[in-house]
């Protein structure tokens, strides 16, 4: 079976995988103290052109978020959040654990726009009883989206004035910010995000890493104690060096971005295939998810060979599922995906009435 479930399915890239065996007898401070650590925020201030940013590894996007938030909040607080967003439907309730409730609004193909957060505080500090409900906080986005969409610099950036205007820190979950950044629609730069968010993530474990996040603070307030929060939440490894090393790994030469690059051009070929069979998509997805709703007839002469995901029902029957590209995927089995759903919708075809 070739599998388009997700991204994460296959170990670590070759250089990652060198890298480790050629450190792994070298003796390191603990904990995020070592010099891999420090060399991959030495990257991440030259990148953002920062020097006062800070950066922090834990081994996975929900610990991640459910730190960050819990750190930006506020006990009184929520943190508003797209209805797709992954905190709201993907996490299992850990920001709920954490004693703060997430605030949806309904998302444009899994954006937040900013009159819809202005809108939402404005009813909240006009409600006469508005202490009686969950202020809000923060907002919480990610690029790429849940389905699949990138935000553009004059979105992040009216995004940013509403938060300044209302008080409210922003922050951008970045698992997959390697693929949203090589779509051909993003114009995005580290330094534009860092400009906007108050934090941000660039994730590893989807984007060609064994595991790993990496936490980038730019807000000074956040900065402060942010170390007793990673440890008090179970996020602080001993071996954090290997994180640091997997970060370098990806970053020297640019490989992090080149596998993200070629993980969305198999996408975009795909979604260019699909569009000339005059399949329609969930959304206009322009990274390393794709979308297509297909009939149950379709589906199940692709399930035998292929991993995907259903995602949604829509009204007419039809279901909505996910393929996805990743760091490690192979031309030649996009290329066969693609023969076999031309087949199945040909086939489709002649049993129709």
């Amino acid at each position: 079976m070739i599998d388009f479930r997700n991204d994460y399915s296959q170990g670590a890239h070759q250089r990652v995988l060198d890298k480790l065996a050629l450190i792994n007898m070298d003796q390191n401070l603990g904990y995020g103290q070592d010099e891999h650590c420090r060399a991959a925020l030495q990257w991440v201030r030259e990148a953002v052109g920062m020097q006062r940013a800070a950066l922090h590894f834990v081994s996975g996007g929900t610990q991640a978020n459910l730190t960050v938030i819990a750190a930006l909040l506020r006990p009184h607080q929520g943190v508003i959040a797209a209805d797709t967003g992954h905190i709201s439907v993907h996490e299992t309730g850990a920001i709920e654990a954490t004693g703060h409730k997430v605030l949806t609004l309904p998302g444009v193909e899994g954006k937040l726009l900013p009159e819809g957060i202005q809108r939402l505080v404005e009813v909240h500090t006009a409600d006469e009883s508005y202490e009686h409900t969950v202020q809000p906080g923060m907002v919480y986005i990610s690029n790429a989206t849940e389905l699949g969409t990138v935000y553009t610099k004059e979105e992040l950036r009216a995004l940013n004035r509403v938060c300044r205007k209302k008080g409210l820190a922003l922050y951008m979950d970045g698992a997959r910010l390697g693929y949203a950044m090589q779509s051909p629609v993003n114009d995005l730069s580290i330094a534009d995000i860092a400009g906007c968010c108050d934090a941000f993530t660039i994730g590893l474990t989807k984007q060609g890493a064994l595991f790993g996040e990496a936490i980038v603070i730019i807000q000074s307030e956040l900065q402060r104690d942010f170390r007793y929060l990673i440890k008090q939440r179970g996020g602080m490894l001993a071996k954090g060096w290997l994180m640091g090393a997997q970060f370098e790994a990806l970053m020297e030469g640019g490989l992090y971005f080149e596998l993200s690059k070629e993980a969305v051009r198999l996408a975009m070929l795909m979604k260019g295939r699909l569009l000339s069979l005059k399949v329609s998509l969930l959304a206009d997805s322009v990274s390393n998810q794709l979308f297509p709703i297909f009939s149950e007839t379709v589906i199940s002469a692709l399930t035998p060979h292929y991993g995907f995901n259903r995602i949604q029902n829509m009204d007419d029957g039809r279901i909505a599922v996910r393929f996805c590209t990743s760091w490690a995927t192979k031309e030649e089995d996009v290329l066969a995906l693609l023969k076999d759903i031309e087949s199945a919708l040909a086939q489709e075809r002649d049993l129709s009435p």
